[in-house]
């Protein structure tokens, strides 16, 4: 089992001078922590006008400053947005980082999945799906050919060479946002890595674990000409200290990251406030008032708790055949100096134990030659994204917050 470590780069108000500095600053000096401790990978999000949930619309930066700052980590865009950003210019920076960090760039990618995002970029929620397909399409050739050109519906780039090249051939692992569940199966069909954006028991993994490598071995339609990616990862939220109760304490920022998810996904295409018009912060913590125990039980979950819960949760996982599980720990307020004890503690007294795992790669070389046949399951019992123990909010919440 692979670990990785995930960021929205959250800011929730009150803002002051120098937030966003400490922010960044403070998340660099995580990642330097997490790669000195041995993690596979840090994750980072591409996101646009997404006041408190999310200030990182420049992933290709910050993973490029992260990779002067580290060693071995892999290093993941989690992920492009491919239809708010030109195919070349995709192509272009996801080479430079693979470059700058010495061929440790992951190359994740998505549609977006809002009008907020979309419609400053001239795209929608109706044709998403197919700019994303087409922008697949235009982009693989650019790492491989000396010169190419594309003439599609959303695109039209002329005979150009796009340089540089990568360092990995033909191109870096490919990975696919799956922030719902049944996008974890289409991420198979096409040959990518699924980043499932959920947080979901041992038993829904178990499910999405045969729907993905069925779908990646029986029934698979690449896109274009690339490298297949079988892997399968899920985020979790994360926070590890000596004892369950302190952890809990520490991690306030999980129940304010699944609040703004429910708060907002409530709304027609997810339309996010007019600027300035909602407080998240505030509204989060007038849902906590009013709600203490839907609090408490959303902290039940997740990768909450002592070394010893943690591993506890984990062999769980592990039978569920996960290749990776992404932690995510900057969330909320969570404070600098938790993250970074939870990161230490986490990487010496739970990780050791999962790293190195030959059975779980022998059941993977077995599925993927065909010699282990899994069973079809129906996935339809696990299609909530979020998991029986999540933050609930009311329709009724998120409208009247929208509308003020």
């Amino acid at each position: 089992m692979k670990f990785g470590i995930f960021y929205e780069l959250q800011l929730p108000r009150p803002w002051n001078d120098g937030d966003e500095l400490r922010l960044y600053q403070n998340a660099l000096t995580q990642l330097e922590t997490a790669d000195r401790l041995a993690y596979d990978y840090a994750w980072v999000v591409e996101h646009h006008f997404l006041e408190e949930y999310s200030h990182s619309p420049a992933p290709e930066s910050f993973l490029a400053a992260a990779s002067q700052r580290t060693r071995n980590i892999r290093l993941g865009h989690g992920i492009f947005q491919l239809t708010t950003n030109h195919p070349a210019r995709v192509a272009e920076r996801v080479a430079v980082l693979d470059l700058l960090s010495n061929g440790r760039c992951e190359f994740g990618m998505g549609e977006s999945a809002s009008i907020t995002e979309l419609t400053p970029f001239g795209r929608d929620m109706e044709t998403k799906r197919e700019v994303f397909e087409e922008a697949v399409q235009a982009i693989f050739p650019m790492f491989t050919k000396t010169g190419t050109e594309h003439h599609g519906k959303y695109f039209d780039i002329p005979l150009r060479n796009v340089v540089p090249k990568p360092v990995q051939k033909p191109h870096p692992p490919l990975w696919m946002a799956c922030s719902q569940l049944p996008t974890i199966e289409r991420a198979g069909q096409n040959g990518f890595g699924a980043l499932g954006f959920q947080f979901v028991s041992a038993e829904a993994a178990h499910a999405w674990v045969h729907a993905y490598y069925n779908a990646i071995t029986k029934r698979l339609k690449k896109l274009a000409d690339y490298e297949i990616n079988p892997n399968m990862a899920l985020v979790s939220f994360f926070m590890c200290a000596e004892t369950d109760e302190e952890a809990r304490r520490r991690d306030d920022g999980a129940t304010f990251f699944q609040f703004a998810l429910r708060y907002y996904g409530q709304a027609q295409n997810r339309q996010r406030p007019a600027p300035g018009t909602v407080n998240m912060w505030d509204e989060y913590n007038k849902w906590k008032r009013d709600n203490p125990e839907a609090q408490e039980a959303a902290l039940r979950g997740g990768l909450i708790g002592s070394p010893e819960t943690l591993r506890k949760k984990l062999r769980r996982f592990r039978a569920s055949h996960i290749d990776q599980v992404i932690l995510l720990n900057q969330a909320g307020k969570n404070t600098h100096e938790h993250i970074c004890e939870s990161l230490e503690l986490f990487g010496k007294e739970v990780m050791p134990e999962f790293q190195h795992d030959p059975e779980h790669e022998a059941w993977k070389r077995g599925v993927l030659d065909g010699s282990i046949q899994l069973e079809e399951i129906d996935t339809q019992a696990f299609s909530d994204r979020y998991g029986k123990l999540a933050v609930n909010v009311g329709p009724k919440t998120a409208a009247a917050g929208l509308m003020n």
